[in-house]
């Protein structure tokens, strides 16, 4: 397997929100958890609280595996089931964003939306699949993608290397009064990464990779 991953300006906006936030000397590696933190009462900064880790997988593929094509464009862009476990106590809602990190667009500071729903109820532990198409959800929970209100499946073509496509599941400490943006998509994702910034207490990630069948 080949392929980059791109920092995307979506992801810039978070790192320099949080850091921000933290008043931090540095960014955190690639792939490692960023720490975030809320200032203190009476206008004081406040002591940072570490993000924690927690488990996010899907009955439809092993973490690092295959997508299959049930759940990618060619198979009809079913959403896979997801399940977590572990999140922090104190979480009010979640946020998932899903992208293709092999997918550059625009002039290449951004990637592919596949999907994002915020607003998940904190007391949910997962998504059913087929989640329906409609930007406002049974639960009060929102979605986009780069295409519009549902999720879109991965379609990286056959005569290159396998996408990455990342899940990417934030535990909140609140809800996020964000709606989306007309027909901008990636407007509506810069939006809610930058209103998340500073009430992340949780992140589980699990990845799959796809490409279309050679014909």
């Amino acid at each position: 397997m080949r392929g980059r991953v791109q920092c995307t300006s979506a992801a810039l906006i978070l790192i320099a929100a949080i850091s921000v936030s933290l008043g931090a000397q540095a960014t955190p590696p690639a792939g490692q958890p960023t720490p975030a933190g809320r200032g203190g009462g009476g206008g004081g900064r406040g002591r940072a609280r570490a993000v924690r880790d927690f488990t996010l997988s899907t009955a439809a593929f092993t973490d690092g595996g295959v997508i299959p094509v049930k759940y990618a464009q060619p198979g009809h862009d079913i959403s896979p089931p997801l399940a977590w476990s572990g999140a922090p106590d104190s979480t009010v809602s979640y946020a998932l964003i899903v992208h293709d990190v092999n997918f550059a667009i625009g002039n290449g500071t951004d990637d592919m939306l596949q999907w994002m729903v915020w607003n998940i109820p904190g007391s949910a532990t997962s998504l059913a699949e087929h989640v329906p198409e409609g930007g406002d959800l049974a639960d009060g929970s929102r979605q986009i993608s780069g295409t519009g209100p549902y999720y879109r499946g991965p379609n990286a073509p056959s005569t290159g290397p396998m996408h990455h496509v990342v899940f990417e599941l934030y535990a909140l400490d609140g809800m996020l009064d964000v709606v989306a943006v007309g027909a901008q998509p990636p407007a509506t994702r810069a939006a809610v990464v930058a209103a998340m910034a500073s009430h992340i207490r949780g992140k589980a990630v699990t990845t799959g990779v796809f490409r279309r069948a050679v014909p």
